[in-house]
């Protein structure tokens, strides 16, 4: 039934050999910004060349991360499931047998619903997922389609314990999903020059989101910054991102009298500089895995303050940040209240969260764990690699 290609083309991989270390297909929706992203622009540079040949694919070629990158785009035609799309899927497949790719591993949502159907049609030995969020923001329809991808993988990456175990909830059996968190390029745990002057005897408080979704709760951060005015004299708030919600936004920050407290600074590249010219950054989603926001924040030694979801305690435990009730504007503003009226906490804390990001999320430490991954499930399959050492 599935049997679209050539028999010449199932042949055994004589491509990988010819080209040399075996080749690794890593796929994403856009290279837009965002948490996702900015780890496959990550991670796809990290990998070693000498031991696999990395080439990369999108559906939407557009984003800031494509800068320096070489990305093949496969559009779908605007839906997921209609004919543009699986002719697209197929196009992809044998786009991956003629590179000779011995590994298929798609990054979100779109790419998981895309390249993964297309390298199981096209042969390719080893298929892998990701699961870079929780799953409670996808439709009953979405959330199917991709467990029913997901059944078919060697392999499915979560970035955190509370994605892995929303997918062992959905029937995914353990031994199939690994977790692999984010890491932080060298740059993010460097001093920088703070993007925004200090001023004398104020304190700034930051949130850094896109302003797309409404699980974000940007307008928590809003709420929460009136209530924080009130207990403390000299602060304000900047929130970095944009998105098509950014002037509703804008007009609520205005209805709750913080025109001169609140700064909108839009889309950021120089993050690490931003993080310079914090003395707090707050991320109260609903929804959330895990975090480049706080993992940002914790190697720039800037203490947090987030919703009490998804991966962040994973993050934010034993000393190292605070936790919030999601949706509890009041204990938001107690918790932000707390840190800034305690500049030795704020100190305490930054030491801890900037030691636990250098112990755990380096790009190296997790380069480390996708390259062992990729050499267990290649050799599963008899497909050699240089030693990893």
């Amino acid at each position: 039934m599935f049997d679209v290609f050539s028999a010449a083309t199932r042949e055994p991989y004589l491509a990988t050999r010819e080209l040399g270390p075996p080749g690794i297909f890593l796929m994403i929706d856009s290279l837009q910004t965002g948490g996702s992203e900015r780890q496959f622009a990550a991670v796809s540079r990290s990998l070693d060349g000498e031991r696999f040949r990395v080439e990369l694919g999108c559906i939407q070629a557009k984003g800031i991360f494509l800068d320096g990158l070489t990305v093949s785009a496969f559009p779908l035609g605007g839906s997921l499931y209609g004919f543009h799309s699986w002719k697209t899927r197929l196009q992809l497949g044998r786009h991956l047998r003629a590179r000779g790719i011995s590994i298929a591993h798609a990054f979100d949502f779109y790419s998981n619903l895309t390249l993964l159907p297309a390298a199981k049609l096209a042969g390719i030995p080893v298929v892998i997922g990701s699961q870079r969020q929780l799953g409670d923001l996808l439709t009953p329809l979405q959330a199917r389609a991709q467990l029913l991808m997901f059944h078919g993988c060697d392999a499915i990456v979560c970035n955190s314990n509370a994605a892995a175990k929303r997918l062992i909830e959905d029937g995914i059996g353990e031994k199939r999903i690994r977790v692999i968190r984010n890491g932080l390029p060298a740059e993010a745990f460097a001093a920088a020059t703070p993007a925004l002057p200090k001023r004398e005897g104020w304190l700034r408080v930051g949130m850094i989101a896109r302003m797309n979704s409404a699980a974000k709760n940007h307008s928590a951060f809003l709420r929460a910054a009136a209530r924080v005015q009130s207990g403390v004299a000299q602060v304000e708030f900047v929130l970095i991102g944009d998105g098509p919600l950014r002037a509703a936004l804008q007009e609520e920050a205005a209805s709750l009298g913080l025109e001169d407290r609140v700064q909108f600074l839009g889309d950021r590249r120089d993050v690490s500089a931003l993080l310079a010219s914090l003395d707090v950054t707050v991320l109260p989603s609903a929804s959330e895995s895990l975090s480049n926001a706080i993992l940002e924040s914790m190697a720039a030694g800037v203490p947090v303050v987030a919703s009490d979801v998804g991966g962040n305690p994973e993050l934010l435990g034993d000393r190292r940040g605070i936790l919030s009730p999601v949706g509890d504007d009041k204990r938001l503003a107690e918790s932000l209240l707390r840190l800034l009226r305690d500049r030795d906490l704020r100190r305490q804390m930054a030491q801890h969260c900037r030691f636990f990001a250098e112990e755990n999320f380096t790009i190296e430490r997790i380069r480390t764990s996708y390259e062992y991954l990729y050499a267990e499930l290649l050799a599963r399959k008899g497909l050699e690699i240089k030693s990893l050492g």
